[in-house]
């Protein structure tokens, strides 16, 4: 599974998250310590913000750690709020299109974890969508449809409403299909203005999911897997949960989809 870092707060060198910690993102890359597979060498992604309200987006299907641009990239852009993911595949081609973080308008998304059973399920799903959603999708990935699933939802006006219904409506194609329904969902989500992480798995292993502040205290990031084991203090966010995070404040609330589930039946 893949591994993934977002920052909001002050002003920050991208290289502070990416690359300069000693357990950065690039090390990830080749040497993750909490996930699946140790290697995410199936391309990388960045999405930044800063004076346009869209974000900058970069990827590339090298793996991280062997490409000099991203390096010098992450020396030289400032941003008070990014995100950075090195993927390590569950399906679906190594191909710019399939790399995170996805964007759509102000927003974007980045994910670990994966939908289960997804080639039985995908073209239920894709049918679900409206045709300008659907002509978004540059990809093929589960985690670049659950964006647009979530955005059909009204991820605009209602995150958490969103992500919940969207998560449901997975869930039920899963069980119309006859199979068990298995999802396994560590993801970020943004409009540039707040940062929402949510940590949720249909079964007991959820992947891992941290917050901390970070670079002197002069923001927070929301990490899939800690930039370093000595230093900041990473505090471990509860599988079912949806975090919202703010200059300000961290709030950290029950992620129920099955409630949602419920309204979609009646």
């Amino acid at each position: 599974m893949c591994r993934w870092a977002a920052y909001l707060g002050q002003d920050v060198f991208l290289e502070d998250v990416v690359t300069a910690p000693c357990h950065s993102l690039i090390a990830q890359s080749h040497h993750a310590l909490e996930a699946k597979s140790p290697t995410n060498g199936d391309g990388f992604g960045i999405a930044w913000y800063g004076d346009r309200p869209e974000p900058g987006l970069y990827r590339d299907i090298l793996p991280a750690w062997s490409d000099p641009n991203l390096k010098s990239l992450c020396r030289q852009i400032r941003s008070s709020l990014f995100l950075a993911h090195v993927r390590a595949s569950t399906g679906g081609a190594t191909s710019r299109a399939n790399c995170h973080p996805f964007v759509s308008g102000r927003w974007a998304f980045m994910h670990n974890g994966q939908i289960g059973g997804f080639e039985k399920i995908r073209r239920t799903l894709e049918n679900s969508i409206g045709d300008t959603l659907y002509d978004e999708r540059q990809g093929t990935t589960d985690s670049e449809l659950f964006f647009l699933l979530m955005l059909e939802e009204g991820l605009a006006a209602d995150p958490y409403g969103a992500a919940s219904r969207a998560t449901a409506r997975v869930i039920a194609a899963s069980e119309r299909a006859g199979i068990e329904p298995s999802l396994r969902l560590t993801a970020a989500l943004t409009d540039g203005e707040t940062l929402y992480g949510i940590r949720y798995a249909t079964d007991a292993f959820a992947p891992t999911l941290y917050t901390a502040e970070f670079c002197g205290s002069a923001g927070r990031c929301l990490v899939s897997e800690p930039l370093d084991r000595e230093g900041a203090a990473w505090q471990a966010v509860p599988p079912g949960s949806f975090v919202a995070m703010t200059r300000d404040a961290v709030t950290i609330r029950l992620f129920a989809p099955e409630a949602a589930k419920l309204a979609l039946a009646g």
